[in-house]
């Protein structure tokens, strides 16, 4: 069997730039993945079919299953197989799961069934199934405009991380219809953004309706610098070795759960795929 993650992404900035006529939002965000997800085995079969069901998601509704139904109907392609995941990342968490997922299933595909598919074009079509999918796709930090979909690569620092996650999950679109929701950031070059602090045009109102936030990223701005990533509801610190994410990890409140990564401006899928 192929085994490949699927990395999770922090967003380490957001900001909301804008409404546009069609309801969608235009904004500005600096992608970078973690050494830390999910993973997808891939093995030739008959059929396709995916192992084990998440729970609440039927199978024909799971990205991973329409990533690779794209992949069939884009190419002609009639083979099957059987994928098996290994489920790390909280659903609804702001950590990009689920278009990691449906990222490494058109990658890894592309690979077993040996279609020959060049990124930019895996890319496109990851477009149809989210707007974050051709960040995971391309494999590389990226600063995103527009809705996400328009992006350039990047280089920030690689940190250590503790990420954390409150236990509640956070509708994305719930978020972007709230009328309290700020709109209007200035737009800014990405040199002007990396010199400037960073922050989450999201995350005070994720913690206005979502308490647990609120209280989980009050403790970690004790131990490091701190944010919310996407439209939550994971939060994460940065920290400058491994050693001080863990301690502060060992002391985080009851209930609460998380891990430790490191920054990867280029993502553990491409490195794996080196690997083959």
């Amino acid at each position: 069997m192929m085994r490949l993650p699927a990395p999770a992404k922090l967003n380490l900035f957001l900001y909301i730039t804008g409404r546009r006529p069609d309801g969608y939002h235009n904004l500005q965000t600096l992608f970078q993945f973690v050494d830390f997800g999910d993973e997808l085995g891939f093995e030739e079969a008959d059929e396709l079919t995916l192992s084990p069901a998440l729970p609440g998601v039927e199978p024909e509704n799971n990205l991973i299953i329409k990533a690779a139904r794209l992949l069939q109907a884009h190419t002609g392609c009639t083979r099957g197989a059987r994928i098996h995941l290994t489920k790390r990342l909280p659903m609804g968490g702001g950590l990009g799961g689920g278009s990691s997922d449906a990222a490494t299933t058109l990658v890894g595909l592309n690979r077993l069934w040996r279609l020959g598919l060049g990124n930019d074009e895996l890319a496109a079509l990851g477009l149809q199934l989210g707007a974050d999918v051709p960040v995971f796709v391309h494999g590389r930090a990226a600063f995103a405009e527009g809705v996400g979909d328009i992006f350039s690569d990047a280089a920030p620092p690689e940190p250590w991380y503790l990420v954390m996650n409150p236990g509640v999950e956070v509708s994305t679109p719930a978020i972007f219809t709230d009328p309290d929701l700020p709109r209007n950031s200035p737009v800014l070059s990405l040199e002007q953004h990396l010199n400037s602090p960073w922050q989450n045009d999201c995350e005070a109102l994720v913690k206005k309706r979502h308490p647990e936030v609120a209280k989980l990223l009050s403790w970690l701005l004790e131990y490091a610098p701190s944010r919310m990533t996407g439209t939550g509801a994971c939060i994460f610190g940065t920290f400058d070795s491994r050693e001080a994410a863990e301690k502060a990890l060992k002391n985080a409140p009851d209930g609460a759960f998380g891990f430790v990564a490191r920054g990867c401006n280029r993502s553990p899928l491409l490195t794996a795929l080196d690997a083959l």
